[in-house]
């Protein structure tokens, strides 16, 4: 990508896209190409035309989601599956009219099987069941996963799809109705200090393993990939298995050591509870990055360093 060249970044304002936006910021690019939900709504197919037809991007990072937590997940399964679909439909169409040169795909880690390996390859994709609680958001990726490598196999184009770990950052979503185990850890801790409590609970048994990436870090893995050499891009992005990358840190730790360190940075002292008549999810979600190493990329923010960053940009809006 040239300094100059026109960058659309769809979803700008969510936890990834206002990642990717910083970074690119950071780095000089100087015709970023953004739209708030009021001014561009996605699901309509006419509008996304339009704006592409009239605006011409040149590459674009697909952030843009319905996201939630395990609760939203399980109440509002047929609205994530749909608007997910239209989304990236709507979008990666309207890349192939307007011939955009690259477009990065964001998924999520759930498209990979309840029970895959550990660490997941890209390769365990749809080779077993899903995990229930969050299948409809998941075969919504994977759809544009198979997207991506349907549309560089007929059109000829250069989409590819990257998988980020679970993530957190400053603009995360710290509602406890519909958010991830991270950020509601953290909202927990603050609510539980601000009112003197003795005491947090925790979702399930704290057994579930989890890989946390801050968000910048996938920003810069996502920067990365978008500029790779032609030869090195087009590698990824054989005929004969999908245009997928895994981003994620490659080392995982309990819930329960989350909580931990949640309450350790925020200064928490009380006891941490768990409700174990609540679910799990996956017992272990940890990445295989092997793929994102060889390229040359590294993830460089610690968890408790992330955490921690994450507070400070968010305490004054949360406690």
């Amino acid at each position: 990508m040239k300094k100059t060249s026109r960058i659309y970044i769809a979803g700008h304002r969510g936890l990834v896209g206002s990642a990717i936006h910083r970074a690119l910021t950071a780095q000089g690019y100087t015709n970023l190409l953004t739209r708030t939900r009021s001014e561009l709504d996605l699901l309509d197919t006419d509008a996304v035309n339009d704006f592409f037809a009239n605006e011409k991007p040149e590459y674009v990072f697909l952030a843009a989601a319905k996201v939630g937590g395990i609760l939203a997940n399980n109440n509002y399964p047929a609205d994530f599956i749909r608007d997910n679909l239209i989304i990236q439909t709507n979008i990666i169409e309207a890349s192939r009219i307007n011939q955009v040169d690259r477009l990065l795909f964001l998924g999520s880690s759930c498209i990979y099987p309840k029970f895959a390996p550990q660490p997941m390859p890209e390769s365990c994709l749809l080779t077993g069941p899903l995990e229930p609680t969050n299948r409809p958001y998941a075969l919504a990726k994977i759809a544009g996963i198979e997207m991506c490598w349907s549309y560089n196999r007929q059109y000829k184009t250069k989409y590819l799809a990257a998988m980020p770990t679970n993530l957190y950052g400053p603009n995360d979503n710290f509602d406890l109705a519909n958010s991830h185990v991270l950020p509601a850890l953290i909202r927990k801790t603050a609510e539980a200090i601000k009112s003197n409590s003795d005491s947090i609970s925790v979702w399930g048994t704290g057994t579930p393993r989890r890989e946390l990436l801050y968000s910048d870090d996938l920003a810069a893995a996502c920067l990365f990939l978008m500029n790779l050499d032609d030869s090195r891009y087009n590698s990824l992005l054989t005929e004969d298995t999908p245009p997928l990358v895994n981003i994620g840190t490659g080392e995982d730790v309990t819930i329960r050591e989350l909580a931990e360190i949640v309450a350790k940075v925020l200064g928490f002292k009380g006891e941490l509870v768990f409700d174990t008549t609540k679910p799990d999810g996956t017992p272990r979600k940890l990445m295989d990055v092997t793929r994102l190493h060889n390229l040359g990329w590294h993830h460089t923010t610690s968890l408790e360093e992330g955490i921690r960053t994450t507070w400070e940009a968010v305490r004054s809006q949360i406690s």
